[in-house]
């Protein structure tokens, strides 16, 4: 494990929430917060100067809410882990969430660990869901199966690297485990989300559970 904290830019439009947030992050040890910001514009600026690992973002802000702010961090390409921190649970939110390419969904009510543990996880690479809101989109997946464009076969070698995926390993760390090149790894990723109508790893993660395609397991440990 790297010696270096977690670099984290934390988003919420309530100081007494920021400053809350800030304590339990920064009393962990591993974490320091390097700025904060009260909206999304701010929250964006800030990322883009500062370059976080990590950016942990409230859903609705002035100004720009956190999801358009995840939007904007991932058509920029910027190298930021995205973690969602949010006392909203209802289904839209969280496909909304998903298709913006953020990497964690957590609600605010979760433990203070549980929090820590998922912005440790998204700097590592990993897809993050607060287990309530994962059983319920797994659910919401299964009944709506039948409504949804027909899912083509996966290919043998893309069962393998979303298996891979799904225990939170990185396009480098797959590549590795199989043998082949990032690059490829990243088409069959983009073959993987057609095939399964999805926008980003997590949705389709849950959309090859909800099929049956792979084991229930959302996230393992990295490998070593």
């Amino acid at each position: 494990m790297s010696d270096e904290p977690i670099r984290v830019l934390l988003a919420d439009d309530h100081a007494v929430v920021r400053q809350g947030i800030r304590q339990f992050l920064e009393d962990s040890g591993d974490i320091i917060v390097l700025a904060e910001a009260a909206d999304g514009e701010e929250a964006l600026r800030l990322v883009r100067e500062h370059r976080p690992d990590v950016a942990v973002l409230d859903i609705q802000m002035p100004r720009a809410s956190g999801i358009d702010v995840a939007r904007a961090i991932r058509a920029e390409r910027l190298p930021v882990g995205v973690l969602i921190l949010t006392a909203f649970d209802d289904e839209p939110y969280v496909r909304a969430v998903l298709q913006a390419g953020a990497n964690g969904f957590v609600l605010k009510t979760a433990d203070a660990d549980d929090i820590v543990e998922a912005v440790r996880s998204v700097h590592e690479g990993k897809s993050v869901l607060d287990p309530a809101i994962a059983r319920r989109l797994m659910t919401q997946l299964a009944r709506s199966e039948d409504d949804r464009l027909p899912i083509e076969s996966l290919t043998e070698r893309e069962v393998d690297v979303l298996r891979l995926t799904a225990r939170g390993y990185t396009n480098k760390a797959i590549g590795a485990q199989l043998s082949i090149s990032d690059r490829t790894v990243q088409g069959h990723l983009a073959k993987i989300y057609g095939k399964l109508h999805a926008a980003s790893r997590t949705e389709a993660v849950m959309r090859a559970v909800t099929l049956g395609l792979i084991p229930p397991v959302l996230t393992d440990d990295p490998p070593t």
